[in-house]
């Protein structure tokens, strides 16, 4: 058991900027700077309908600004001004523009207030993206 533990790698944490289209497993701590609910219904699946919630809320560090798609109990965590720890996020395609999500093998903490200021001005959720496929001959 102690050979697994030292094996494991430290995770290696990001800056938003450093951001890009198609790009998975970051690590990030930012701070919430607004949370807005978009979707909120019932699912029918099997004998108990589960509720499925789905929140926009722009994220942030010191280096500029993206949105996160909060789903479920995620939702719950994202309060305005607190603190999180993203771990194994992944960069999702929507409508040309960069989400931020962590898909079920990843793990969103809330974590001690950071000491740092948001930079608003720098928002990449607002860059479009035109993904082109190159074809090698």
């Amino acid at each position: 058991m102690a050979e697994t533990k030292s094996a494991m790698r430290k995770p290696v944490f990001t800056k938003v900027d450093q951001l890009r289209p198609g790009t998975s497993g970051h690590n990030l701590t930012v701070k919430v700077v607004s949370a807005n609910m978009v979707v909120q219904k019932g699912r029918p699946d099997g004998p108990q309908v589960r509720q499925m919630r789905i929140a926009e809320c722009l994220i942030g560090d010191e280096t500029g600004t993206i949105l996160f798609t909060a789903r479920n109990d995620q939702v719950d965590l994202m309060k305005p001004d607190s603190a999180v720890i993203l771990r194994n996020a992944k960069i999702d395609m929507f409508k040309g523009s960069m989400r931020l999500a962590v898909d079920k093998w990843g793990r969103v903490e809330v974590t001690e207030p950071a000491s740092f200021t948001v930079n608003e001005e720098n928002n990449l959720s607002l860059v479009e993206y035109e993904l082109v496929n190159v074809v090698e001959e």
